[in-house]
């Protein structure tokens, strides 16, 4: 008897009447379900009055509804073993919950609830409002997470984009009820939202529960938001004194954005450099010279742009020589292509994260959500597997000699140096 691997189940879909659309994946093997209500906006949505306001509203969906209050939203999901939590980036908020696969119908009715009931009491929102006042010290107490805050503010100066996520002490000030509801009636719409769900889920049982909800649905397109500035003409480089045994730095290198058919050498020449124990900057700042505990890079894709970032933390004496050896590792491979051999390696460890990613019904429905809002569609794995695997040396030469220039190139530094070296030094000429 001949056996082979299992098919994968195919992604299932559904547009309900507005713009609503549910996707599943069901996996009835899996013991679990998880579930994330998904609205496409986020901090690049929100104009410079508005920073911030997606993240409270995030906060402020648990702050209960006319329907339960904020401890009973939290033990309708955790009280039967199952986890509930949220997240908001520059494109997304997402609402998610796991539990037993039994316990979908409940989850899905948490989730809507708060989505479509939430109260916003004047109460909850000025308690939450020194929540995040808290939240913003402790990003601002750590100098690694506020290094990154200064980089995106240097490669997208007055853009969105360059805004914290999270909104800054004054811009929480000036938030009042009506703005959230208006915020939500405008930007939490069908238009912008996506079930998502994975595991041993039945869509059609799904479709029926979420569309005895429809008469509440609030209807709309999904939201436009400005478009991401092109990349200045010089490089950008700010320092911010912060007392701390570390320096931090972070460099950031504009690339392409996730429509971008080469995302994926990008993605290759992000792990060359930085991604793992045997990339270039971790075996040569690290285990050849010993300068940094931690250096790392890593990418990220937007709708319209992108972004590959190199981050380190190390002595502040030791600065000017940690950038000069990263300078030479982008000088390196921007001049000559990867050997096959390390090229083999860097694919196989992208196609083989993606492989263990896939495995748990959380992550799966996290790409459900985030690949139908970022693209339109849920890509199969098979073809983003086929599309590493077509990256070859030249391709990979070819991203590093087009996005590794300075005018791409923007530095951040946070920590007890007050002159350190100059930006030149770590840019490809």
């Amino acid at each position: 008897m001949r056996t082979g691997r299992a098919v994968p189940a195919k992604p299932r879909s559904t547009r309900l009447e507005g713009g609503l659309t549910l996707l599943s994946l069901e996996l009835p093997s899996r013991a679990s379900v998880a579930v994330g209500l998904w609205v496409g906006v986020g901090g690049r949505h929100e104009p410079a009055s508005r920073n911030g306001i997606s993240h409270f509203i995030e906060h402020l969906l648990f702050k209960g509804t006319d329907r339960r209050t904020a401890l009973e939203i939290s033990q309708a999901v955790e009280g039967v073993g199952g986890y509930l939590n949220a997240f908001t980036d520059e494109e997304h908020t997402c609402f998610f919950a796991r539990a037993q696969a039994a316990r979908m119908a409940d989850l899905v009715e948490v989730l809507l609830d708060m989505w479509l009931h939430s109260r916003f009491d004047p109460g909850e929102i000025a308690r939450e409002r020194d929540v995040i006042r808290e939240e913003i010290a402790m990003y601002l107490d750590q100098p690694a997470e506020r290094v990154h805050d200064l980089l995106n503010a240097l490669q997208f100066p007055d853009h969105p984009l360059g805004r914290p996520v999270v909104g800054t002490r004054a811009s929480l000030d000036g938030f009042r009820r009506a703005d959230f509801l208006q915020y939500l009636a405008t930007h939490y719409v069908t238009g912008a939202t996506v079930i998502a769900a994975a595991g041993a889920v039945d869509h059609d049982a799904l479709v029926r529960q979420v569309q005895r909800h429809r008469r509440h649905f609030r209807l709309g397109a999904r939201p436009a938001f400005e478009p991401a500035p092109s990349t200045a003409d010089a490089p950008r480089f700010r320092a911010v004194p912060m007392a701390s045994e570390q320096a931090n730095i972070s460099l950031g290198i504009r690339t392409c954005s996730r429509h971008d058919p080469r995302r994926h050498a990008v993605r290759l020449l992000s792990v060359l450099l930085g991604e793992n124990m045997s990339s270039r900057l971790f075996q040569g700042v690290r285990e050849a010279h010993g300068l940094t505990y931690n250096i790392a890079s890593s990418t990220t894709f937007w709708d319209d742009c992108g972004d590959l970032v190199i981050s380190a933390g190390l002595d502040p004496g030791d600065l000017e020589r940690t950038l000069r050896l990263v300078r030479r590792e982008l000088r390196r491979i921007a001049a000559r292509a990867p050997d096959r051999t390390e090229l083999r390696r860097a694919r196989d460890y992208v196609l083989g994260q993606h492989e263990l990613l896939l495995e748990g019904t959380e992550q799966q429905m996290m790409t459900l959500g985030e690949q139908w809002l970022g693209c339109g569609r849920v890509v199969p794995p098979r073809e983003f597997q086929e599309a590493i695997a077509a990256v070859g040396p030249s391709e990979v030469l070819a991203a590093a000699r087009e996005f590794l220039r300075p005018a791409n190139c923007s530095l951040a530094l946070v920590g007890p140096e007050r002159r350190p070296p100059g930006l030149e030094r770590v840019f490809v000429p």
